[in-house]
């Protein structure tokens, strides 16, 4: 767990180590426009309140994805 205020801004890096996922990944959500993200001379910014949310909607995401294979598998009778 990490304390920190919600407008703080964190560096690509930072975002790719809070979402246990590559940089240049980070940056893909970025440029997709995933995330929100502002430019500091040439270097991305991403709001952590951001980065936090999207880790929250994967997870919610990944959730419901392995909810509806459970359901799935007991219905097919794979699962008991």
């Amino acid at each position: 767990m990490t304390i920190a205020p919600v407008h703080a801004e964190v560096s690509t890096q930072q975002a790719a180590d809070l979402l246990n996922v590559s940089r240049p990944f980070v940056v893909q959500l970025l440029e997709s426009g995933t995330i929100p993200f502002h430019r500091v001379g040439s270097h991305r910014r991403v709001r952590l309140a951001d980065v936090l949310d999207y880790r929250r909607k994967r997870s919610q995401g990944r959730r419901a994805a392995l909810q509806e294979m459970t359901l799935e598998a007991q219905e097919m009778g794979l699962y008991e």
